[in-house]
């Protein structure tokens, strides 16, 4: 990465001269401790035996109320931020992971079994659209209280489930139990998803 000019931050399992580094942030701070953890940030050189040169560790050292012993991450980067950024960087990478991890296991995209590469491929692009989708239903149309819904969870409560349908001359009418979504968080969703409509339609060609 280095090489082309990449910038990155990657964690780093603790070894005995990774803690010799922050030793000074390893005893406990005195006094009471707060119902809010201290975290203490530390940035120093270090160079690992299969490193040609040193490089920037930041370490990042949490106490929290009730535990024994902190909290210690290390991140090795090129980053010029500061060591508090660095690591905040490096978590929306965990952020980024988890993303990956719920189109796996909601979406099933690590399914490609096709013999070619090129249609597992377009598999893949199908899923990452499915994604996107479902996302952008979650992002736009669910009101505050669901948002934390999981794709799996979109799935199915509002994709997946049964319902009977009754048709008349002039209309539809699609019956479902009010077990998965209520009434009104079912029709608060299509109000949402109707003003999305109605804010594309009003987009200039």
């Amino acid at each position: 990465m280095e090489a082309e000019g990449f910038f990155y931050a990657i964690r780093l399992p603790g070894n005995d001269v990774l803690y010799d580094g922050i030793g000074h942030l390893l005893t406990r701070p005195v006094g009471r401790p707060p119902k809010k953890p201290i975290v203490w940030y530390h940035s120093f050189p270090y160079q690992a035996g299969s490193w040609d040169r040193p490089r920037r560790v930041v370490a990042k050292v949490e106490w929290h109320q009730e535990e024994l012993f902190p909290r210690v991450g290390f991140v090795v980067t090129n980053l010029k931020r500061s060591s508090a950024q660095v690591v905040r960087f490096q978590n929306l990478r965990g952020k980024a992971e988890q993303t990956i991890k719920e189109g796996k296991y909601a979406l099933k995209w690590t399914r490609l079994s096709c013999h070619d590469f090129s249609d597992n491929q377009v598999r893949l692009q199908l899923f990452a659209l499915a994604y996107n989708l479902g996302n952008f239903l979650r992002r736009l149309a669910l009101p505050h209280g669901v948002k934390h819904w999981s794709l799996t969870t979109i799935r199915e409560k509002l994709i997946k489930i049964d319902a009977k349908v009754v048709t008349h001359s002039r209309y539809a009418i699609f019956q479902m139990a009010e077990v998965a979504v209520p009434h009104r968080l079912f029709a608060a969703i299509l109000e949402r998803i109707h003003r999305v409509r109605a804010v594309a339609s009003m987009a200039p060609s």
